[in-house]
This record gives structure tokens, sequence and C-alpha cells, in this order.
């Protein structure tokens, strides 16, 4: 990591279909292998099997989803004197959003089901509810942070 400068800001580009710089982010999450193509058809079809279930805006259901699974603060390794403690940092709101697409992601690949575009519905829906283990996963880092508040002055 450099030093000298910040690296610039990359611009995503919205998705074609919704127009939305947060869906074409789930999309470049759930990419693997650079195979984009596929990924955008399984974000799309568990998009669609969320808005059946709930009968709502697919944006509004994405939005609402990533929200609830957006942790406030975040926990940093610092090494003071011989010892290494986690920090409990204030995090900004793109990188929340960040860290809350990463849950979500890795909670529907851990889910147990034959293809990809079911349980990222199923995660997506259940993140729209406050349930699902991306959720669960924001208020377990939430938890670990209240903890080691007392380091909180290693910043």
């Amino acid at each position: 990591m450099s030093r000298r400068k910040n690296p610039k800001k990359r611009i995503i580009l919205a998705d074609p279909i919704y127009n939305s710089v947060m869906a074409s982010m789930l999309i470049n999450k759930i990419l693997t292998n650079g195979k984009k193509t596929l990924a955008q058809k399984i974000f799309y079809e568990s998009i669609k099997k969320a808005r059946e279930t709930i009968k709502a805006d697919p944006l509004e259901i994405l939005e609402k989803a990533i929200t609830n699974a957006t942790p406030v603060v975040e926990l940093k390794s610092r090494r003071v004197g011989g010892a290494t403690y986690q920090v409990p940092i204030e995090i900004k709101k793109e990188r929340g959003t960040s860290i809350a697409l990463t849950f979500l992601i890795k909670s529907a690949r851990k889910r147990p089901g034959k293809n990809m575009i079911s349980k990222l519905g199923n995660e997506i829906i259940d993140a729209y509810n406050n349930t699902g283990n991306s959720v669960k996963k924001k208020e377990e880092l939430h938890k670990q942070a209240e903890t080691n508040k007392a380091f909180a002055n290693f910043k």
C-alpha cells in the first residue's frame, strides 16, 4: 500500500436494468472468475424472486436489505507495546455498504441449497426482514465492538 498519496476512487457505473449503483456493486461482489454476465443473471433472478415474495419495488427491497446489514463500527487490530488490541472504529458510509454487501454474499454462499439464485434471493429477503446470517454477523460485530470499547483510546 502506497504511503505517499491516497488512491483515486473508482467510479462504479450503474447497472443497465435498474440504473442503480448499489445493484452494480452487488453484481461486482457476486462476480467470480470474471463471468459478469453470470453474476448479473444470478442477481436479477434473485431480485425477481425477492420481489415476488415481498411484493415491493426491487430497488427498495435491496436498499432496505443492505441498510439492515450495514455495520456502524468496525474492529481494527492495533499493536501497542507488544500486545494486540481490537480497537472499535466508526466507519464511513461507503465502507459500511461494502461490508454489508460482503456479509450478504458470504452468507448466501454458506446457505444450504442447490443454486446461488435461490440462496441469494432468500438472504436478501431475510436481510429485508431484519433476520438472516448477514444481519446476525452485523450484530455480532457490534457486540464485539461494545466488548472492546475500553480500547477505543488506542485509535
